[in-house]
C-alpha cells in the first residue's frame, strides 16, 4: 500500500468558519502555498501529520479537533461517514469503515473486544512520529458522533484512553461525556461492548447500496493503481540515476509492453508522468534529509539533466529551495 491520504477539500472551508488562518496553517507545515487549490489534494502520512500538527498549533481553540470530528451537518460527511451511518448497528458501521479506510490508506481502525468492553482505536501504518493531539481529538469525535446519529445519542463510552499527559481534562470529559485516562498506552475510545450492536435508527439499505456500490468501484481502482503504481514505482528508483527513464524502458523491465503498461495506468487513473514526479520527490527528500550528496549529485540521481530543472521541480512540489528545505529537515551531515 502506498503512503497517500486523500484531503478534503472542504477542510479549507472549514478551518476558515473556525477563523484558522489557511496561510499560518501551511507555513507552519511546510507545504505548499496552493495546497488547497489543487484539485485532488494528496499527502504522505508525514505531510498529514505536520498540517494536523500545525492546525492545533495555529488555532487558539484547543477544542478545534473536536469540533471539526463532530460536524453536525450530514451534507459535509464524506462519502464513507454517510455509509457508516446508514449501517444497521455501530458494530456494523465501524467493521464498513475499517475496511474502506484499511483498503485506501495506511491507516487502520482497530477494534477490540475484551470481556464488557470494546475500544476503537487509530492505527497510522506508516507514521514516523506520535499522532498530533488535535488529530486524536478529530477522528475519536468523528467515531463517536457517528454512533451518536445512528443512535440518537443513545451510546456513551465508558472512558477515553490518551497518552498525552493531563491536559484539558475538563473540555474532554465533557465533549466524551466520560473520564479520561491520561498516560495510558494508546489513544482510543472505550464503549460496552454490547453498545456496538445497538441498531442505527438511520439504517438506509437502498442508499448503502448506492454508496457502497461506488466505494467498492472505487475500491477497486485502487487496488488495481496501488498493483502497477507500486511495481513502476520500483523501477523507477532502480533507474533513475542519471537519465529520465522512458515508459518503453519501464514496461520492458517489468516484461511486457509498453501498450499494455500504458492501459493499466489509465485504467488506474494514473499517469506515467505522474509517477516520475511522485518517486523524485520521495527520493529528494531522502537524499536531502538522509545524506550528505551535493545538491547538483542529487540532480542527477533524481534524472534531472541539470541542477537548475532540479531546483524548479523542488520549489514546485515544496514551496522552498532543496538547500532551505535540507537545512530545515536534515537528520545526517550537513546542509550543502
Amino acid at each position: 500500500m502506498t503512503d497517500r491520504f486523500k484531503v478534503p477539500s472542504l477542510l479549507a472551508r472549514q478551518l476558515r468558519e473556525h477563523e484558522v488562518s489557511l496561510p499560518a496553517v501551511l507555513r507552519r507545515a511546510e507545504l505548499p502555498t496552493g495546497f488547497f487549490q489543487q484539485d485532488k489534494i494528496y499527502v504522505t502520512t508525514t505531510e498529514l501529520f505536520a498540517l494536523w500538527r500545525a492546525i492545533g498549533e495555529t488555532s487558539p481553540d484547543p477544542a478545534i479537533g473536536l469540533k471539526l470530528g463532530a460536524e453536525p451537518r450530514l451534507e459535509r460527511y464524506q462519502p464513507t461517514a454517510i455509509a457508516a451511518v446508514c449501517s444497521r448497528t455501530f458494530r456494523d458501521a465501524l467493521q464498513r469503515i475499517g475496511r474502506y479506510k484499511r483498503l485506501t490508506c495506511p491507516e487502520e481502525i482497530r477494534v477490540r473486544t475484551s470481556g464488557d468492553e470494546a475500544s476503537v482505536e487509530f492505527v497510522y501504518l506508516q507514521a514516523e512520529a506520535a499522532q498530533p493531539n488535535v488529530m486524536v481529538d478529530l477522528v475519536l469525535s468523528w467515531i463517536l458522533g457517528i454512533g451518536h446519529r445512528g443512535t440518537e445519542e443513545q451510546i456513551t463510552p465508558l472512558r477515553l484512553e490518551l497518552t498525552r499527559p493531563i491536559q484539558n481534562r475538563e473540555l474532554l470529559e465533557h465533549h466524551f461525556g466520560c473520564r479520561v485516562r491520561f498516560k495510558s498506552s494508546r489513544n482510543a475510545l472505550i464503549f460496552r461492548n454490547c453498545d456496538l450492536d445497538r441498531p442505527f435508527v438511520t439504517e438506509n439499505e437502498e442508499l448503502l447500496q448506492a454508496i457502497g456500490a461506488q466505494l467498492e468501484a472505487e475500491l477497486q481502482e485502487r487496488t488495481i493503481a496501488g498493483n502497477v503504481g507500486v511495481q513502476v514505482r520500483h523501477t523507477l528508483k532502480r533507474s533513475l540515476a542519471g537519465k529520465r527513464p522512458t515508459l518503453q524502458q519501464v514496461a520492458r523491465e517489468l516484461c511486457m509492453s509498453p501498450r499494455t503498461l500504458q492501459r493499466r495506468l489509465t485504467d488506474a487513473a494514473l499517469t506515467f508522468q505522474q509517477l516520475v514526479e511522485e518517486t523524485r520527490r520521495e527520493l529528494a527528500r531522502h537524499y536531502l534529509r538522509h545524506s550528505t550528496v551535493e545538491l547538483n549529485e542529487t540532480a542527477f540521481l533524481l534524472g534531472f539533466e541539470d541542477a537548475n530543472s532540479f531546483f524548479r521541480a523542488f520549489q514546485t512540489w515544496e514551496g522552498t529551495s532543496p538547500g532551505a528545505w535540507r537545512s530545515r529537515h536534515c537528520v545526517t551531515g550537513t546542509a550543502a
